[in-house]
């Protein structure tokens, strides 16, 4: 993904959060509402994940070390695992906290005009925040749906801010419901489950955005139509003749690591080869830029050895193989 197009929409929805906190915790000061409470440290932790992943994506751009010799690309993914972690603890389970407590003790509203307007504002500055993300996430979605996109993407950054946006927009509809109907029946019951619904939903999104990012820390392979690329790509059909097997990894959003076996001509020699994995390599390079490090190893290809499947004990974390030897 595009690594501006990411921060534009980190950036529109860490000013969006920080004049919505702000305005519903004043809105909480007047009115005594526990959904704009909630609200607000919804609003307040959300604005923390932006600068996490703000942060993240600094720190990702630091030049390679000795120590990391594949650079810092990892770090966008554990800042997104952070604001997983951030979003379920500090937003999701406050308010579901909040909301128990005022379900408990529930006491009648005051000065309600002020939740209702800032409810108002800050379902327009959110849908400002939101559109933004989805503006700059069509341009690289393609024709994958929603769902697939989130689960797909190898950048964090979209993905987190467009679901937090969304979480966002529904939770400001249930706490809208929620004053509404403690307006309407006088009892402020309903405050306090609009508030736990807020939490859960909150939960909800947590969860996913861990599951996922989860995956990307221990690290995935490029999509299938990038791989697809790839192997046409590395053949060229006079030295290299095929693709034994190869293996794909994201060292970061933008950066992709390719190790893989090649096969060439028995008679070739070794000049040739040479030539023809830097030739592979240029070819792999032209066709997908974020191939950063790549690995070529030339070998003959034999029907008999391909015969017998993939090696288990070669792919790393792989199974053993079975002790009767099939």
């Amino acid at each position: 993904m595009s690594a501006s197009g990411g921060t534009r929409a980190i950036v529109a929805a860490l000013g969006a959060n920080l004049a919505i906190a702000a305005a519903k915790f004043v809105a909480f000061a007047f009115s005594g509402s526990s959904s704009m409470l909630a609200e607000g440290v919804h609003s307040l932790a959300d604005s923390g994940n932006q600068f996490l992943l703000l942060i993240g994506g600094k720190r990702a751009q630091r030049e390679a070390t000795p120590q990391h010799p594949f650079g810092y690309g990892r770090e966008r993914y554990v800042y997104a695992f952070l604001v997983s972690i951030v979003l379920f603890s500090v937003g999701g389970m406050f308010a579901i906290y909040e909301g128990i407590e005022k379900i408990s003790h529930p006491h009648e509203l005051e000065h309600w005009y002020w939740p209702v307007g800032v409810l108002l504002f800050a379902i327009v500055a959110e849908g400002f925040s939101f559109r933004t993300a989805v503006k700059e996430a069509d341009q690289l979605r393609g024709k994958l749906s929603w769902p697939q996109f989130i689960r797909r993407a190898k950048a964090p950054e979209l993905p987190v801010v467009l679901l937090e946006d969304f979480g966002a927009l529904i939770g400001l509809v249930l706490a809208l419901g929620g004053v509404g109907l403690s307006l309407l029946t006088g009892d402020g019951i309903w405050d306090g489950i609009g508030t736990v619904c807020i939490g859960a939903l909150l939960v909800l999104i947590a969860l996913v955005l861990a599951a996922e990012t989860k995956s990307l820390l221990l690290g995935e392979a490029a999509g299938t139509d990038v791989v697809r690329q790839i192997e046409t790509a590395m053949v060229d059909g006079d030295t290299v003749t095929g693709v034994i097997h190869m293996r794909t990894l994201h060292l970061g959003p933008e950066e992709l690591l390719i190790a893989a076996k090649i096969a060439v001509r028995h008679d070739d020699t070794a000049a040739d080869v040479a030539a023809a994995i830097d030739a592979a390599e240029s070819r792999i390079r032209a066709t997908v830029p974020i191939a950063r490090v790549i690995y070529l190893e030339p070998d003959i290809y034999s029907e008999a050895e391909a015969a017998k499947g993939p090696d288990r004990e070669a792919t790393p974390g792989g199974p053993a193989p079975h002790p009767t030897g099939h």
